[in-house]
């Protein structure tokens, strides 16, 4: 690590005693409260978003635009996304002034060396989700000791328990989950209160959306990760995760807020 790098890195108490106190700090608090806090607590140290730009990502986008459009943005490119996902993103981005987009991809020499044609997914997507995702995020999170996601409760068994902070044993870093507690419908009002714009493929029955090759629409009374994935058992990308292993499973704001289920 460069020393200009290391002098700037904090020196924070052990990843398992600090995801302790942070749960404990903000266990009664809302999702808009937790977020807001995070930003500034020293607990967390240097602190990144990761979105897909996908159906939900406008929520917390918009959450940090108000709160810090500088705060640094992960995209992860994964160059099989739809064509819909990279306007949606460019759009996002300049409507929300967000100011530290971070663009990532695989390299070229590990796409020439494991996917030289592009055809990795059709026999292997936990590899190719290795390649294009996992791999990529890892490289792109050095530098940061937390990072946001867009993860809740609702959306399967194995997020049924998740808190709004998370170990990564593995990778040192603090998962920060603060719409753990939103549902489907909580989203939906917030989305319709501060008029955002939704991905296009929502329209088109894309109620999730990763790679063009391995999403399809869902049909009405289907989960809404169904089309993730077709016909295979699974469910997750990888880029999650708990005790150091990937898991694989089946208004205007009020920043003051610390209602700890839902937004009031």
């Amino acid at each position: 690590m460069p020393l200009e790098a290391a002098l700037r890195k904090p020196v924070l108490d052990p990843i398992g005693e600090r995801v302790i106190r942070l749960n404990n700090r903000y266990r009664h608090h809302g999702a808009v409260s937790v977020l807001e806090h995070a930003l500034k607590d020293a607990d967390l140290g240097r602190i990144a978003l990761v979105s897909s730009f996908g159906a939900e990502s406008v929520v917390l986008l918009h959450l940090i635009s108000i709160m810090d459009q500088s705060l640094p943005v992960v995209f992860i490119d994964t160059q099989m996304l739809f064509p819909e996902t990279l306007e949606y993103q460019s759009m996002l981005a300049d409507k929300l002034g967000l100011t530290d987009i971070r663009r990532i991809r695989a390299t070229d020499a590990a796409l020439a060396l494991d996917d030289p044609d592009g055809t990795l997914h059709q026999f292997n997507t936990d590899a190719c989700c290795t390649l294009r995702k996992t791999v990529p995020l890892e490289n792109a999170l050095k530098d940061f000791d937390a990072w946001i996601t867009g993860r809740k409760r609702y959306q399967g068994q194995t997020r049924a328990d998740i808190e709004f902070f998370e170990e990564e044993d593995a990778t040192g870093r603090i998962k920060i989950n603060p719409l753990t507690h939103w549902g489907r419908e909580d989203l939906e009002e917030y989305m319709v209160e501060n008029r955002l714009p939704r991905h296009p493929l929502v329209a088109k029955g894309y109620p999730s959306i990763g790679c063009a090759p391995c999403t399809t629409p869902v049909k009405p009374g289907e989960d809404p990760r169904a089309g993730r994935w077709r016909g295979s058992q699974k469910t997750e990308c990888g880029i999650h995760f708990i005790g150091g292993r990937a898991v694989r499973g089946p208004v205007a704001v009020e920043l003051a807020s610390t209602s700890g289920e839902r937004k009031e």
